[in-house]
């Protein structure tokens, strides 16, 4: 199948179109025509070097489109499906045995190795290999994905706002959902009113939190989130001692924080910023952060804990996200702006310039 994507040929070079050449599915797997593609942080990371993947390479992994080609043994998923792609897992180590396919122990290998399960591709380029990504690469026309990425949807909903589901808006509710398991009444700060920390915020208001805390520097943002459910909005560069305000917010500090943007000074707010036997939810992309163990987990019972994919078994917390959203109570239209496929360099440069929260890829 010819196919139209956005392909990376060397570390931190911008996205040049090219028509590909995608193979039919294997077994265990379908081929699915792409309507939409969230733009992700992850993408970055392996397109600037940071995630170390084989180029040429096909990014994308936040797609949603329509199943128009299913390989042998496919169970539960039909040709004319509408579909979310997410991440890629092996279904027999431990971790998924145990129903924790987010981290699944093959993660990086099925993820950001660059090849399918069975260690070939199915995208092609003037009749060489194109590295693809999370098992399907779903910036182009057409995807190929092994089942186990693939979550079908209700017809009903627009296909194109529906991709990020499959990583960052998962990510930001799961953590808030299926992570942290938030309660009634409790309190709640997120670090960074982005995509993933809006998704948290929507979630926490899901959730019935009291006080839905959002920190982040540009006012824009703090707005946003506040129509999405923050009852309070902090402006890091306009208040001198964020930890104090959320504590006097809270009453003695927040029950949960969701830390979201890898900032190493702020990493340490979320976890200061709890009170005693608080829980920390880091979901953000960090290095090296220096903390005070003794000070800042020890001495106040509290604990620091790493989220992927918002602990979500996709095909189960998926289609609640969709119910939620078509009952008014997640709002994820609110984060997106769509463009071209064509537009990608630019839909990437406007969300750096922040004109775009959540910039989406139509095809």
């Amino acid at each position: 199948m010819l196919s139209k994507a956005a392909v990376i040929y060397n570390p931190g070079e911008k996205y040049v179109i090219e028509n590909i050449e995608v193979a039919s599915p294997k077994a265990n797997e379908v081929m699915v025509k792409i309507v939409g593609c969230g733009l992700c942080h992850t993408d970055e990371l392996a397109q600037t070097g940071i995630i170390p993947i084989t180029m040429p390479v096909v990014l994308g992994h936040e797609g949603a489109g329509v199943v128009v080609e299913i390989g042998p043994g496919v169970e539960g998923i039909n040709v004319g499906d509408h579909v979310v792609l997410s991440y890629s897992s092996c279904g027999h180590c431990e971790m998924c045995l145990t129903g924790n396919a987010n981290i699944c122990v093959n993660n990086m290998r099925l993820n950001f190795g660059g090849a399918m399960s069975d260690g070939t591709s199915r995208l092609s380029l003037n009749g060489k290999d194109v590295s693809n990504f999370f098992g399907h690469s779903s910036f182009g026309n057409y995807a190929v994905a092994n089942q186990r990425n693939v979550v079908v949807v209700d017809k009903d909903v627009d296909l194109t706002i529906l991709g990020p589901l499959g990583c960052g808006i998962q990510t930001g509710a799961g953590t808030v959902l299926n992570g942290l398991r938030c309660k009634f009444g409790t309190s709640i700060v997120v670090f960074g009113a982005g995509a993933v920390g809006c998704a948290a915020i929507m979630a926490a208001k899901i959730a019935n939190c009291q006080n839905i805390i959002a920190i982040d520097i540009v006012p824009e943002k703090l707005q946003l989130a506040k129509e999405l459910g923050a009852t309070h909005v902090i402006n890091g560069k306009e208040v001198e001692d964020v930890v104090k305000e959320i504590q006097e917010i809270t009453k003695g500090g927040a029950h949960y924080s969701v830390e979201t943007t890898g900032v190493p000074a702020l990493v340490n707010q979320s976890l200061y910023s709890l009170r005693t036997g608080g829980h920390c939810a880091v979901v953000g992309v960090s290095g090296d952060v220096t903390i005070n163990v003794f000070g800042a987990i020890m001495l106040e019972g509290r604990t620091m804990q790493g989220f992927i994919q918002g602990n979500a078994i996709p095909q189960l917390f998926i289609p609640k996200l969709v119910e939620y959203f078509k009952a008014g109570l997640f709002p994820l239209d609110k984060l997106i702006k769509v463009y071209d496929l064509e537009q990608i360099n630019e839909a990437y440069d406007d969300v750096h310039k922040g004109k775009a929260l959540k910039a989406v890829v139509k095809m």
